[in-house]
C-alpha cells in the first residue's frame, strides 16, 4: 500500500489529476459497452451534465448525456452541471483514488459532496461502482466498492474491461473522449 507520508503534494496533485480524467474517460467509454450501465444512464434526461472534481484545483472531469442516452466528455458547461461531485481537499481524492478509501466511505466521513439531486448522485455512484468493478482487478476493485457484485462472471468481467480499455486507449489516441 502506499504510504501518504512520502508522496509530495504536487505528485498526489498529478496523480489525482490523472486518475480523474481516466475515470471521466472510463465512465463515458462503460455508457457505450456495459449493459447495466447503459441502463443507468439512460435514465438521466438528455443533456444532463455531470461533473467531479477538487476543491480549489483544475482537477476535474465534465460529461453530458447525449441524445443516445451515453455520456460524452466536454471541455466546459455551458451553464452549471447538473451534478457536481465534488472532493473537498486534494488528499481525500488520493485517498479514493489510489484505493485506500471506498467512494461510499469518503461520502461517509464528509470528504465529498453531491451538489445536485441526491438520486442522480446515487446513480453515478451505482455506474462509477460497476466500472470499477469491470475494469480492476478484483482485489483492488473490492477496496475501491461498497459491495463487489456476487453475480459478475470471468467472462462478463474480462469482456467489459476489454472494451473500455480500448475504447479508453483510443479516446486518448484520438484525443477525445
Amino acid at each position: 500500500m502506499i504510504s501518504i507520508n512520502s508522496v509530495k503534494p504536487a505528485l498526489e496533485q498529478a496523480y489525482v489529476k490523472l486518475m480523474l480524467d481516466v475515470i471521466g474517460r472510463g465512465l463515458a467509454m462503460a455508457s457505450q459497452v456495459d449493459e447495466e450501465i447503459k441502463q443507468e444512464i439512460a435514465k438521466f434526461p438528455v443533456g444532463f451534465t455531470i461533473s467531479m472534481d477538487v476543491f480549489n484545483s483544475d482537477a476535474a472531469f465534465i460529461a453530458q448525456v447525449n441524445p443516445q442516452h451515453q455520456l460524452v466528455l466536454i471541455d466546459h458547461a455551458s451553464k452549471k452541471p447538473d451534478l457536481t461531485i465534488t472532493f473537498k481537499h486534494m488528499h481525500h481524492a488520493f485517498l479514493v483514488f489510489s484505493f485506500q478509501v471506498s467512494t461510499a466511505q469518503a461520502f461517509a466521513n464528509d470528504r465529498m459532496i453531491a451538489d445536485g439531486d441526491l438520486g442522480h448522485a446515487i446513480r453515478l455512484v451505482r455506474c462509477l461502482n460497476k466500472m470499477e468493478a469491470l475494469i480492476l482487478p478484483k482485489l483492488v476493485a473490492e477496496l475501491a466498492v461498497k459491495e463487489y457484485p456476487d453475480n459478475l462472471s470471468l467472462k462478463e468481467k474480462l469482456t467489459g474491461a476489454a472494451n473500455i480499455y480500448l475504447k479508453v486507449a483510443q479516446s486518448y489516441i484520438k484525443g477525445s473522449a
